[in-house]
C-alpha cells in the first residue's frame, strides 16, 4: 500500500497548485484524478482577470489578446452599456493547456499526479481494526472525528488504497472529500454552459459581451468572449428557474447573440457544470484535511469567477497544511478559516441574493436606466475592473506560527 504525506483528490487548477506548493516544501504528495487527461473534461471559461495575471506567473503562450472592453445589454438587446479601461483587464487562455503546464510544475516540484483513477471515500485510524467509516453518518447526523496523528486511508474504484496524512478536496463544486472529511459543502449554485470556437481572424478588437436577461439567464447572464482567435460562447443561471435546462437556453443564445463572430471551421467544444455561488465555506479544515477551490466555495457571489480566488487559497491552503504536518499544532488549521474569509464579500453576497430575485425582463430594462447614469457605470466599472483581490490572504500568510512553520520547512 502506498504512503504519502498529502493525497489530493482532483487536478484542476486548485488541486495542481497546491500539490506543487506542498511539494516544494518537501512533502510527498500524490494527486489523483477520475479523468483520463487532465486537459479533457474543462468546464471553465478560462478568463482571468489582471490582478491575477499581475500576481500569478502564468504562461504567456496560452493567454490570448487583452480585452479592455466590455458591453452589457438589456434584455431588448438595444443600447449596451459600453465601458472602456485604460489596462487589459481581460485574457482569455487555453484552460487545457493551463492544466497541462499545471501538471508538469506540479511534478517538476516532485508531486506524483495518477489520472484515471476515481476516489470512492476514505476512513480514520487505518491501522485500527477496520478504521473508522467517515462520511456515513448517524441517524443524528454525526460524522467521526479525526484526532491529529491518525492516519486516513483513502479508498478508490478498482484500485488499492492510499494511506495518507493529509487529504486536500479539489475534487469540485459537489465536493464528496468535503463530506467525507466532515467538512462544509455547497449548497447554492448556478448552472452553466459554453461552447468555444475558433474565429475568423481579423475581425473586431477583442471584447466581453454580457446579456443580462432572466428569460435565457436568471440570475445571471449570457456571455460572448471573443479575443481574436476563439469566441467563448455561453449562459449560466438558476437551474429551477431556466426553461428547458441550460443546454437549450445555450442553443438558444448562440443563434443571436451579439458580438458572436463567425466561426472559423467546426463546431467547437462544449463545456459546462455546476458554479457554487454561497461564497467561501465557513468550515475548510479539519486535522484529516482541507478543501480548495469550487469545494472550498472560492467563487465569487457576484461574477462567479472561480481562477483567481482557487489560486489566492491555494496558497494559503499549502502553508497552513504544511505548517499543521510539521508542527503537529492543531491550531494552525483555524488559519484557514471561511468564516473570516466571507466578510471579505458580505456585499457581493447581497448582491447575489438580489439577482437571484429578479424575474422580470422589463425590471432588468428599467435598472438599465440607472446603470446608464455616471453613478451606475462607475458601480459596474468597480465590480468588473476593480483590483481588490478575492479573498484576501496575504495578511493570514503573514502569521507568524504560519510564517515559522515555513521557516521550519
Amino acid at each position: 500500500m502506498q504512503t504519502v504525506d498529502v493525497l489530493v483528490v482532483g487536478a484542476g487548477l486548485a488541486g495542481l497548485r497546491t500539490a506543487r506548493l506542498l511539494a516544494e516544501r518537501g512533502l510527498r504528495v500524490l494527486v489523483v484524478d477520475r479523468r483520463k487527461s487532465v486537459s479533457v473534461g474543462v468546464r471553465t471559461t478560462g478568463i482571468f482577470v489582471r490582478r491575477t495575471l499581475d500576481d500569478f506567473d502564468l504562461p504567456e503562450h496560452l493567454l490570448g489578446p487583452g480585452i479592455r472592453d466590455v458591453l452589457l445589454y438589456p434584455p431588448s438587446r438595444r443600447s449596451p452599456v459600453r465601458l472602456t479601461s485604460e489596462r487589459d483587464e481581460f485574457r482569455v487562455a487555453d484552460m487545457g493547456g493551463v492544466y497541462e503546464h499545471a501538471r508538469r510544475a506540479a511534478e517538476s516540484a516532485g508531486a506524483r499526479v495518477v489520472m484515471g483513477r476515481r476516489y470512492a471515500g476514505v476512513s480514520v485510524g487505518s491501522r485500527s481494526r477496520g478504521g473508522v467509516s467517515v462520511g456515513s453518518r448517524s441517524r443524528g447526523g454525526v460524522a467521526a472525528r479525526f484526532v491529529g496523528g491518525e492516519p486516513v486511508l483513502a479508498h478508490f474504484v478498482d484500485a488499492e488504497p492510499v494511506e495518507a496524512r493529509f487529504v486536500v478536496g479539489a475534487d469540485g463544486a459537489r465536493s464528496r472529500v468535503a463530506r467525507d472529511l466532515g467538512l462544509d459543502v455547497n449548497r447554492r449554485f448556478l448552472i452553466g454552459a459554453e461552447i468555444v470556437h475558433p474565429v475568423v481572424a481579423g475581425a473586431d478588437a477583442p471584447a466581453f459581451h454580457c446579456v443580462l436577461d432572466p428569460r435565457i439567464a436568471p440570475g445571471y447572464l449570457g456571455w460572448v468572449v471573443d479575443d481574436g482567435r476563439e469566441a467563448h460562447v455561453g449562459v449560466a443561471g438558476y437551474a429551477g428557474a431556466m426553461r428547458g435546462g441550460v443546454r437549450r437556453a445555450l442553443d438558444a443564445f448562440v443563434a443571436d447573440a451579439p458580438g458572436h463572430p463567425a466561426a472559423a471551421g467546426c463546431p467547437g467544444e462544449r463545456r459546462g457544470g455546476p458554479i457554487p455561488v454561497g461564497g467561501v465555506l465557513r468550515r475548510l479544515a479539519c486535522p484529516g484535511g482541507l478543501l480548495v477551490g469550487d469545494a472550498a466555495g472560492a467563487v465569487s457571489p457576484l461574477t462567479a469567477g472561480g481562477l483567481d480566488p482557487c489560486l489566492r487559497m491555494a496558497e494559503l491552503a499549502a502553508a497552513v497544511a504544511a505548517t499543521y504536518l510539521r508542527t503537529g499544532d492543531q491550531r494552525v488549521l483555524g488559519r484557514y478559516d471561511g468564516g473570516a474569509m466571507r466578510s471579505r464579500f458580505r456585499g457581493r453576497l447581497v448582491l447575489r441574493r438580489v439577482f437571484a430575485g429578479v424575474r422580470s425582463p422589463g425590471a432588468v430594462e428599467a435598472a438599465f436606466g440607472v446603470l446608464r447614469g455616471r453613478a451606475g457605470r462607475a458601480a459596474a466599472a468597480r465590480v468588473l475592473f476593480g483590483d481588490g483581490s478575492f479573498p484576501d490572504v496575504r495578511a493570514r500568510l503573514a502569521d507568524p506560527a504560519i510564517r515559522e512553520g515555513l521557516m521550519r520547512g
